[in-house]
């Protein structure tokens, strides 16, 4: 499951009985030696698309964890690109693996088809650093680190930071089917999450099986945006013939 350079299970243990931020901050060196980082399978298809639905000025990659997402916004913004994420250590690997960056108040506009460095900002996704400065904001498998009465304050703060007619993108995977091997596997580790939050603090959130489409496309309407799916079929389809993966792309009002 873990690279020869990925973490031991001791210091998994220790960052599970962390905090998200501390937690993080621990395990952002061998971060990208782990399965929890966005594999290029995921990033190329949903480049593809995006590139489709492109160009875009300026990019914001959510929860930006060492900065797989905000390579996806370099190949399709043409302006500038910016990560957020809570923890310092995860930016930090991120910096180290672009290098120095201007701020973006001196970095000038790229050329189309020129790379755009990234700037990458410590915040709160509950509380982001920004106005309404991005054309395109996108995130990677962060939203099981908040809780469902989190998600309308998450999607309003998304909505604030886009321009007029701005763009919030993420993958959604199909949910596994009942009884099978991952969704059993969901349930366990949904399960095993619960029982150490009440027996241990900090909290540590994180949980798989919260994320429905309906109720997600009704947040995310009332926040003020139009949701439109995408077919990931580079990542194949169920036995049903509907796609193992979809696009979520919601529009700003």
């Amino acid at each position: 499951m873990f690279a020869p350079q990925g973490p031991t299970f001791r210091e998994l243990a220790v960052q599970a009985l962390s905090s998200v931020e501390r937690g993080y901050d621990l395990l952002a060196p061998k971060f990208d030696h782990t399965p929890f980082r966005t594999p290029e399978a995921v990033l190329a298809p949903v480049t593809r698309v995006l590139r489709d639905l492109g160009p875009f000025g300026t990019g914001l990659d959510l929860c930006c964890g060492t900065g797989a997402g905000a390579a996806v916004l370099q190949e399709v913004c043409r302006e500038r690109v910016a990560g957020v994420d809570i923890s310092a250590g995860m930016l930090e690997v991120a910096r180290r693996a672009q290098g120095p960056v201007r701020p973006p108040s001196q970095a000038p506009a790229a050329a189309a088809g020129s790379a755009v460095p990234a700037h990458w900002v410590r915040g709160d996704a509950l509380a982001l650093p920004f106005g309404p400065a991005f054309d395109l904001v996108v995130s990677f498998g962060a939203f099981g680190h908040f809780l469902p009465a989190q998600r309308p304050a998450l999607f309003s703060q998304v909505r604030a930071v886009l321009r007029p007619g701005g763009r919030f993108a993420f993958p959604l995977p199909a949910p596994a089917a009942p009884g099978s091997r991952g969704h059993l596997a969901m349930l366990g580790f949904d399960a095993a999450m619960r029982v150490r939050n009440a027996l241990w603090r900090p909290p540590f959130v994180m949980y798989y099986r919260g994320f429905r489409l309906g109720d997600v496309t009704a947040e995310l309407s009332t926040a003020g945006f139009d949701v439109q799916l995408y077919a990931l079929d580079e990542l194949g389809r169920r036995p049903d013939g509907s796609p193992r993966c979809r696009l979520l792309v919601a529009t700003g009002r």
